[in-house]
């Protein structure tokens, strides 16, 4: 797939970026990067609409001055840079993600190996970080997991190595499902089915004891009910892709739908939301 990258400058620049972050949340963007005079956004190129851009208040607001620039990475190009840059990544300690041309880390309780296409799911970014972090304290022996948008599927690799009987990993765009295979068959798991999709793919009475979410803010405020009939009572519900702005409108649908807020974890500006299912409220 190939990808725009939109590299905006903001002044000023900590209450622009955090504004104009929120606002992107309402756009396909798939991924952004903080950068010393703005953000770099990540869109599939052909979901990309300059005109739509525009449209957003705080490229229009007297406050604010935003320059933006793009830059199309094709695939090949796309992981030939990742492949080159990509460094390892370490979680409390505990858990190591590598590439295949990275030295195992054996004394670490988890390694997880992932042929870095794309930045998408490496373990680089926040939310992916603050995933595999919640994770590492949450107790998946002998859990169904569903892992849902599993990008490289690094999320449903971590369920299977901590224990999990059954993982299903389920991603909408293409190249996200063959790399998700390729991984899972890097790491040696047995008990991941990924397929391409959405959550309508799943039968009305599966259920979950476990649900992962990191998506963004559209797709979890329309999908929240939908996990919440997939979840098993008692299950958790691990939602992130969520910027710290947009926390209580995640929250306030949520609870709409039954689930109670447990705890929260940041990472610059990015945060993790942990829910559970106390009652059987569909």
């Amino acid at each position: 797939m190939d990808y725009i990258e939109v590299d905006f400058i903001v002044q000023p620049l900590m209450e622009g970026r955090d504004i104009l972050l929120a606002e992107l949340g309402d756009l396909p963007f798939e991924s952004f990067e903080e950068t010393e005079t703005g953000l770099k956004g990540y869109i599939p190129s052909e979901k990309y609409n300059e005109n739509e851009l525009k449209t957003l208040s705080i490229l229009n607001s007297q406050e604010f001055t935003i320059r933006f620039t793009r830059n199309l990475i094709l695939s090949q190009n796309w992981n030939a840079t990742w492949e080159s840059n990509f460094q390892p990544v370490l979680v409390e300690e505990q858990c190591y993600i590598r590439a295949t041309f990275h030295e195992p880390r054996p004394e670490i309780p988890v390694e997880i190996v992932i042929n870095p296409k794309m930045s998408f799911g490496t373990g680089h970014h926040e939310t992916t970080y603050l995933m595999i972090d919640c994770m590492l304290n949450i107790d998946f022996q002998s859990k169904q997991v569903l892992d849902m948008g599993c990008g490289t599927g690094i999320l449903a690799i971590m369920a299977e190595k901590r224990g999990a009987e059954k993982v299903k990993g389920i991603d909408i765009d293409d190249w996200a499902y063959e790399n998700a295979k390729e991984n899972i068959e890097l790491n040696s798991c047995e008990k991941i089915d990924i397929q391409k999709g959405t959550v309508e793919l799943l039968k009305p009475s599966q259920k979950f004891d476990i649900i992962l979410a990191n998506i963004n803010k559209n797709v979890l405020l329309q999908d929240i009910s939908k996990y919440n009939k997939h979840l098993d009572v008692g299950g958790a519900l691990l939602l992130s892709g969520i910027y710290k702005a947009d926390k209580n409108d995640i929250i306030t649908v949520a609870q709409h739908n039954g689930l109670t807020f447990i705890s929260e974890l940041e990472k610059k500006d990015w945060l993790l939301l942990k829910f559970l299912k106390k009652n059987q409220k569909k």
